[in-house]
């Protein structure tokens, strides 16, 4: 922040940013995250802000496209899941048994944090080292072990939880009508 002039003062900005960004996301918290990334942002671009320019609308800008960019994102994310989820679903023609455990497990990857099931996907989907995917999603790589971690974890409760769930049949004959 420039003192003299106070040219970049992003502080006397905030609450148009905040404020911005809760109507943009509705969310208290993805707005705080929302302020986060575009603050960030404009800090490494600050070389291109013009001086004399006005900071708010520009700052305005800045955090309207982040949001813009999560929007996409986010949709795209949206997209190449359904699309996993369609190719997994016509891929299989398994038992009914089968099928509906490999549905639960499909449920119970796709129920995982984000952050958790993007970096269980690409170490055990896509086969990428911890190394690459830590560097595609933008991660230090103990921060990738730590969410694969946690999201084997929370595979492995969900696999204790339904295996001790008793499969009852039903066998012909059980009931004593002819007695």
């Amino acid at each position: 922040m420039e003192r003299k002039g106070r040219t970049f003062d992003v502080l006397g900005q905030l609450g148009s940013l905040r404020r911005y960004a809760r109507s943009l996301v509705r969310n208290a918290d993805e707005a705080e995250d929302l302020v986060h990334d575009a603050l960030v942002k404009a800090y490494e671009r600050k070389s291109s802000f013009r001086h004399g320019g006005n900071l708010r609308t520009w700052l305005l800008s800045i955090l309207h496209n982040v949001h813009i960019d999560r929007l996409r994102q986010k949709k795209s994310l949206n997209s190449r899941h359904e699309e996993a989820a369609a190719e997994l679903e016509t891929a299989l023609p398994a038992s009914q048994d089968h099928t509906v455990r490999l549905s639960q497990v499909r449920e119970a990857f796709f129920n995982l944090p984000e952050e958790q099931r993007e970096a269980l996907h690409l170490v055990a989907i896509e086969d990428l080292s911890y190394q690459e995917a830590a560097a595609a999603l933008g991660i230090p790589v103990g921060t990738l072990m730590s969410r694969i971690a946690r999201a084997r974890a929370s595979l492995r409760n969900f696999e204790e939880a339904t295996s001790k769930v008793s499969h009852l049949r039903l066998i012909e004959g059980g009931g004593n009508e002819n007695r």
